[in-house]
C-alpha cells in the first residue's frame, strides 16, 4: 500500500470533518435527503436491512420520536488507513427536546469512512452516550427573543429550515418550531 501524500491526507481529513458537520446540520434541519446521502449507498441498517431507503426510514422513525435537536460537533480524531479507508471518533454535545423536557447529551460517535468515486462517506456510525441529563429550563417554553432586540428567549430556528417544516408537515406537527 502506497503512502498518501500530505495534500491528499489533509484533503481526506477536511472532507471527513465535513461529513460530521453535515450530519449534525442534516439531523437538526431534518433534511433526510442530505442525511442519507452522507452514507455509502449499500449502508447496513440494523441486522437485516441495507441501503439508503432503509436508512431514510430508520432516521424518519427515529427523528419523529424527538422535537428540536441541536448537535454541536467538537473533537474529531481521524485515522486515515489508506486513500479510501478511515476511522474516526467524534465528540458531540447534543441538546434534544423530549416532549416537555430538554435534555443535554454528551455523545461520542465511532465512525467508519470510505471514499467512493472520489468522495468520502460514512460506512458506519455508532452513536454512544456518556450521559444524558434533563436541563432545568426548557428553552422552548421561553417567550420570543425577537433577536437581535433581546439576547434571551426563543429564536426562529429550526423553523427557518425549509426541510424542518416539510418533515413535520407530513404528520401535521411542528415540534417546537417557532417560525
Amino acid at each position: 500500500m502506497a503512502e498518501m501524500d500530505t495534500v491528499a491526507r489533509v484533503e481526506a481529513y477536511e472532507e471527513i470533518r465535513q461529513l460530521a458537520a453535515r450530519y449534525a446540520v442534516a439531523i437538526d434541519s431534518r433534511d433526510l435527503d442530505m442525511l442519507v446521502g452522507l452514507f455509502v449507498d449499500d449502508v447496513r441498517v440494523g441486522r437485516d436491512q441495507q441501503g439508503r431507503p432503509a436508512l431514510r426510514q430508520f432516521f424518519d422513525d427515529s427523528l419523529r420520536q424527538i422535537g428540536v435537536s441541536i448537535l454541536n460537533v467538537g473533537t474529531h480524531v481521524i485515522e486515515v488507513d489508506d486513500e479510501d479507508h478511515a476511522t474516526g471518533l467524534v465528540y458531540c454535545n447534543g441538546e434534544i427536546q423530549d416532549g416537555d423536557r430538554w435534555i443535554h447529551q454528551a455523545i461520542p460517535y465511532r465512525d467508519v469512512y470510505e471514499r467512493r468515486h472520489g468522495r468520502w462517506f460514512f460506512v458506519r456510525r455508532v452513536h454512544e452516550l456518556w450521559y444524558g441529563a434533563e436541563v432545568g429550563v426548557n428553552p422552548l417554553g421561553l417567550p420570543p427573543a425577537d433577536w437581535p432586540a433581546h439576547h434571551d428567549g426563543m429564536g426562529t430556528v429550526p423553523g427557518t429550515f425549509s426541510t424542518w417544516q416539510e418533515f413535520w408537515d407530513q404528520t401535521g406537527g411542528d415540534h417546537g418550531s417557532s417560525a
